[in-house]
């Protein structure tokens, strides 16, 4: 749907040039985005490799499991259904730490690991309620195949809302496009994605419980 939105935009961006008159404007736009899409990915290109050997770096170092243990609480809280010791709570704390430090593309593989063994411990739970033969569901909500179970909505609400403290990829469009202080919007993202993570932890707490009764 997005891709249609995008070609109508296109579309009648180039007819209301024609019939105005501007299509030499037009010309001239498609060439100076092109450079400047060119110039940001080498910009960008260049910050999520010294960012991402960062969080390399920490992750050999044993940093990155110390942060994912200080998260074990917060993620106990979150996902109390997950079984203690799951792989996907140390796929989750990753995911997290990532976010956290805005790095989303560091984020991504330990996010789809995590969506990995929820999903496998949803047909674990799912393989033990069939030998069982009863009706009752089992902790967590046991669904039917394809449909995503209360700790794996959890997880993505809680990844697209990302609490973030440092906002790499925004201080990075801002320095491209020469913004006099590309790091001050530090402070108003770190006040809004605390604001949208909070609302997301309220909302998916309210949820489960409305799912258990």
């Amino acid at each position: 749907m997005l891709n249609y939105l995008w070609i109508a935009m296109l579309i009648l961006g180039v007819m209301v040039g024609a019939v105005t008159g501007h299509m030499q404007e037009i010309s001239n736009a498609v060439v100076t985005s092109a450079q400047d899409a060119v110039d940001l990915c080498i910009t960008m290109l260049g910050i999520m490799a010294v960012w991402t050997g960062v969080m390399k770096i920490a992750q050999t170092s044993g940093l990155l499991q110390k942060l994912s243990r200080i998260l074990e609480p917060v993620i106990r809280f979150l996902f109390p259904n997950l079984p203690k010791d799951h792989p996907a709570a140390g796929y989750i704390s990753t995911n997290c730490v990532a976010n956290i430090l805005g790095l989303g593309w560091a984020a991504t593989p330990a996010g789809l690991k995590a969506m990995e063994e929820l999903e496998n411990l949803e047909d674990e739970r799912r393989k033990n309620q069939q030998e069982k033969g009863r009706g009752k569901k089992l902790s967590g909500c046991v669904r039917e195949k394809g449909i995503a179970s209360n700790e794996m909505c959890t997880f993505l609400i809680l990844n697209i809302s990302s609490l973030q403290l440092i906002p790499v990829s925004i201080i990075a469009y801002r320095s491209q496009y020469g913004s006099a202080n590309p790091a001050a919007i530090v402070g108003p993202a770190i006040l809004a994605t605390a604001v949208s993570t909070g609302v997301a932890v309220i909302f998916c707490r309210i949820m489960d419980r409305k799912q258990r009764r």
